[in-house]
């Protein structure tokens, strides 16, 4: 691995109270092309961002001592809406989830799942707009029977909004814009990553993270939906969006 140079690092902060944590994770993204502010707790990223730290992503751990995530979450985005944050967090319960993603950060990582994972995440948030739609015109929407995908707002199904990632909507998108029709692994994963992406292990590894990321998908439209059914598998080879009602 090539050294990075200082110069060209893509700055962001990393809130984490868990020293050694936020150490090592220092570390990895530093080879990784990112240079890290790291703070151990939410009053100090906020005064450094006050005196003129400049980021392009804060990192922002669930639990931090006094103002806790979600605090700092709000905190950050009062003062600038176009900032963006990701959650992460050393459990993952879908309410928890939802919280961080309606609260406005624009995505919400599992720390177990490591930096391999945790980096494709940052660099696809950083590549999307994030600023607020204009008055006029309205933000696009697409819909698909009662699923609403806005251009820029949060995903509703049935007039609710369902806290999906960015990456989760692109797959919802994908799966209702060819209803009826099964769609491969490859090609799902293929929507969160650029074609031919590898991760995890062997050559088909990747299956095992689409399988988890619809796992978390149909469990956050179950939450509102406890009869959704929209997503089907299709064994050994993916899935498909049923649009019955």
């Amino acid at each position: 691995m090539g050294l990075v140079l200082e110069t060209t690092a893509t700055p962001i902060a990393l809130v984490d109270d868990d020293d050694l944590y936020r150490d090592t994770l220092v570390v990895e993204l530093g080879g990784r092309g990112f240079r890290v502010h790291g703070f151990a707790d939410g009053e100090t990223c906020l005064a450094a961002l006050e005196q003129g730290l400049s980021t392009d992503l804060v990192l922002l751990d669930w639990e931090l001592p006094r103002l806790q995530g979600l605090d700092v979450l709000r905190l950050l985005l009062a003062r600038n809406g176009k900032r963006r944050v990701i959650v992460l967090s050393g459990g993952s319960p879908v309410q928890r989830e939802l919280d961080a993603l309606r609260g406005g950060a624009v995505d919400f990582v599992d720390k177990a799942r490591g930096v391999d994972v945790l980096v494709p995440r940052m660099r696809l948030v950083m590549s999307t707009d994030v600023s607020p739609p204009p008055p006029a015109p309205e933000p696009a929407a697409v819909a698909w029977g009662p699923l609403l995908l806005p251009d820029r707002g949060r995903a509703q199904w049935r007039g609710r909004a369902i806290g999906l990632t960015v990456a989760e909507a692109r797959i919802a998108g994908l799966l209702a814009a060819n209803a009826g029709r099964p769609l491969t692994y490859r090609a799902i994963y293929d929507q969160v990553h650029q074609a031919g992406f590898s991760a995890g292990r062997g050559a088909r590894g990747y299956e095992l993270n689409v399988r988890t990321m619809i796992k978390r998908m149909r469990r956050k439209f179950e939450a509102i939906d406890p009869d959704f059914e929209a997503i089907r598998s299709v064994a050994r080879l993916g899935y498909w969006w049923d649009a019955s009602p």
